[in-house]
């Protein structure tokens, strides 16, 4: 069956303008939770990973962290052949628990949070060289203009870079209805529409990345309802 393409629609979404401790804001965290195993998200960033990288990594950043639960799950797959990895998790809000904190230390992952907005933090000019930078469900909060500017600021730190966003069809649209099926809560009823309408397809990330000769850049449709994009410098390995 086909479904038809549908005009890109970039809105706030609820649980980004609920403070980190509202109670409505924790149970929808804990819904994306269930709705990133769903998705197979963090498989879909190992398989991306994979192919991407050429070396083991010991500097990865997640722009959008979260509560760090996405990357803490790659790290109970990866951390007998990726020891020692220094992990930056940004976010705007605070949310990595100590629970947290504590699990990555018992991988021999250490971690640094950074509580500020995506765009100060890729300003700054004390980054380290990250061997990838990772995102996952975080891009499609950002208009095309935007997103050429945080992809410019990203190409400046890394030769890598792996991303996993919603995909937007029909397909996914009515899976996003459906997510009160698995009790999810009003914010994430309303958030997961959005975030479909909000979502990418065909080079739509590509278009926005700088410097295409330099790059190998792929884009794909990845699981059931999730999207893909790698980009990968060309004159260093990495």
């Amino acid at each position: 069956m086909t479904y038809a393409v549908f005009t890109r629609c970039v809105e706030a979404e609820t649980l980004d303008n609920l403070r980190e401790d509202d109670p409505h804001a924790i149970r929808s965290r804990l819904d994306l939770q269930r709705i990133n195993r769903i998705m197979g998200n963090v498989s879909i960033i190992d398989s991306l990973l994979n192919q991407t990288l050429e070396r083991t990594p010991s500097q990865i950043a997640e722009l959008g962290a979260g509560d760090g639960s996405l990357l803490l799950r790659l790290a109970e797959r990866r951390a007998r052949e990726w020891p020692k990895v220094a992990l930056c998790l940004t976010d705007r809000q605070n949310l990595v628990a100590e629970s947290t904190r504590a699990a990555f230390a018992s991988l021999g992952w250490t971690v640094r949070t950074v509580t500020m907005d995506v765009f100060a933090w890729l300003e700054l000019k004390d980054h380290p060289r990250y061997d990838v930078i990772v995102t996952n469900l975080f891009m499609h909060h950002f208009e095309a203009r935007a997103l050429s500017r945080l992809f410019r600021a990203v190409a400046q730190m890394t030769d890598c870079f792996v991303a996993c966003e919603p995909r937007r069809t029909r397909k996914a649209l009515l899976a996003s209805h459906l997510v009160g099926v698995i009790g999810a809560n009003a914010v994430t009823r309303r958030d997961a529409v959005l975030s479909v309408r909000a979502g990418f397809r065909d080079r739509e990330l590509t278009a926005c990345w700088p410097d295409y000769r330099e790059w190998q850049l792929s884009e794909t449709r990845a699981g059931l309802f999730s999207h893909a994009f790698t980009a990968k410098r060309q004159v260093h390995a990495c």
